[in-house]
């Protein structure tokens, strides 16, 4: 309606923009006044009560995805914590932005002259900022160096990141909780080799207790202090004995495993532990001695000159399915590494503002610009591990029906979780109607559980349901927001001895 106020006005430029942002917030001021008034099904009323959580503490929206009039809306304004439902957010805007088959790029360059064999000068390594750079794959990139000749390199490898800003976001970061060696912690750069993890698999069969690790890393001494002791393989705690980690002057590292493991058990733990460029070194060290390639300098940080060439390239797997992980799995950093793309990418801004500056920037730019009023979200690093981000059940809402009628819908909802089927969803409503009838992101964090995404209901119409709890007990929640699932897809309650509420 206000488009064609804004018409007839005959008004331009800053008046027009003006104008259309207090007619939108007249418009949300009138929907809060209009959504205060409904409640929730009885059946999640009676979930949340058994959790010891009050009605207080949820914001729901639910609408048909061809309808803008909701059929369910508590504290939908408000904004809240979404936790990992953030990850929507990141991924169908970078869609829209970056397209479906954007793709990121990690380069060896080199400015030097190669004579037998021998390259003369240092090796650039350039990170394009792909979330998806396993070992295997820089595996793959040296084997093309030695496929154009190249057996020494004679100088330094020099690790180019600058494609974020600034180089190194993890430096200076305080840590999210108390394990940030974990992986969902690692905060990703520009130039993210296996997401620094180096993974520890213990087998203690047979008496003894064996120690492998994984990627291969040259100048790396494992060092097994570990102990038997009579606890089961289930009790076994990785997080109770962190690694200690030494490296000398001369780029040696010797990491030291202590404390006890149960018997008889294949025991696994991955962790970022090593210092980035030392991991870095370790890696390429071992892969290049392994195809009879010679290097005996080191790695340091530093910036290509424009003079390098490109020797060899490797483009990263597209956006579309990187998205898949991202919101399947909740891949915080990989959702990270799209989130600064987002802003790396954006030509208005990222000359005078951080990665994550542009991104925010271009994020709230985009919501402006299709009708979602930005006002009250506060992003952080779209990925939804943060204590401070927040938008609303109604802003979630109107993204998702906005991703409806994109052109790349199908590339978004194959990304979603499948209820009872995959992803974080996989053990949620199993034996129920909604097996494979509802595609859901899930968001949890200590004081924070949400869900956000598509729910077809047994006549076959494709709702939009958007939940979110902030509670200190708030993972006690999930069976709510299940029940608030089975309601909209069955308008019936999943729990015995309750009435049927109305269908939505």
């Amino acid at each position: 309606m206000f488009a064609s106020v804004l018409s007839a006005s005959g008004l331009q430029g800053k008046s027009k923009s003006l104008i259309s942002t207090c007619l939108m917030s007249v418009l949300s001021l009138s929907a809060s006044a209009a959504l205060s008034q409904t409640s929730l099904p009885l059946s999640v009323e009676v979930a949340l009560t058994k959790a010891g959580i009050p009605s207080s503490a949820i914001s729901v929206m639910v609408l048909p995805a061809e309808s803008s009039t909701p059929t369910l809306a508590i504290g939908a304004t408000t904004p809240m914590n979404p936790a990992s439902t953030m990850k929507l957010l990141t991924t169908l805007i970078a869609l829209e932005e970056l397209g479906p088959t954007f793709r990121w790029k990690t380069q060896f360059l080199s400015d030097a002259t190669l004579k037998k064999e021998t390259l003369n000068g240092d090796l650039y390594l350039r990170g394009g900022g792909a979330p998806d750079v396993s070992w295997d794959k820089i595996s793959l990139m040296l084997r093309g160096l030695r496929n154009q000749g190249i057996r020494k390199i004679n100088g330094d490898i020099v690790l180019d990141r600058s494609y974020f800003s600034p180089v190194r976001p993890d430096l200076g970061t305080l840590p999210f909780d108390d394990t940030p060696s974990t992986y969902y912690n690692v905060i990703p750069d520009a130039l993210m080799v296996n997401s620094n993890i180096l993974t520890f698999d213990i087998d203690t069969n047979g008496g003894s207790i064996k120690v492998q690790t994984t990627p291969p890393m040259a100048k790396v001494q494992i060092k097994n202090e570990l102990n038997f002791d009579d606890r089961s393989c289930s009790e076994w705690d990785s997080k109770s004995h962190p690694p200690v980690i030494e490296t000398n002057n001369k780029h040696q590292t010797t990491i030291t495993l202590s404390g006890h493991v149960p018997q008889r058990c294949k025991l696994s733990m991955s962790l970022n532990i090593l210092d980035r460029n030392l991991y870095i070194e370790h890696l390429i060290r071992q892969l290049w001695q392994e195809m009879d390639g010679v290097w005996n300098d080191n790695v340091k940080e530093g910036k290509t000159p424009p003079s390098a060439n490109v020797l060899f390239e490797r483009q990263s797997d597209t956006l579309a399915d990187i998205i898949k992980p991202i919101n399947k799995r909740s891949d915080n950093s990989m959702a990270r590494s799209v989130y600064l793309s987002l802003g790396a990418e954006f030509s208005d801004a990222k000359n005078y503002l951080t990665s994550a500056q542009a991104a925010e920037a271009r994020i709230r730019s985009w919501l402006s610009k299709r009708g979602i009023n930005p006002d009250n979200l506060i992003l952080d690093n779209g990925s939804g591990l943060s204590r401070t981000e927040r938008i609303s059940a109604l802003q979630m809402a109107q993204l998702l029906k906005i991703g409806v009628s994109s052109n790349w819908y199908a590339e978004f909802a194959t990304s979603l979780p499948i209820v009872a089927i995959d992803g974080t969803m996989r053990k949620r409503l199993k034996d129920t109607p909604l097996e494979g009838r509802a595609r859901i992101k899930t968001g949890t964090l200590k004081d924070a559980t949400a869900i956000a995404g598509y729910v077809r209901d047994l006549q076959n119409k494709t709702w939009i349901v958007v939940a979110m709890v902030n509670h200190s007990d708030a993972g006690k929640a999930r069976p709510a927001l299940d029940e608030l699932i089975y309601w909209v897809a069955t308008g019936q309650t999943n729990q015995p001895n309750i009435a049927p509420t109305t269908t939505p």
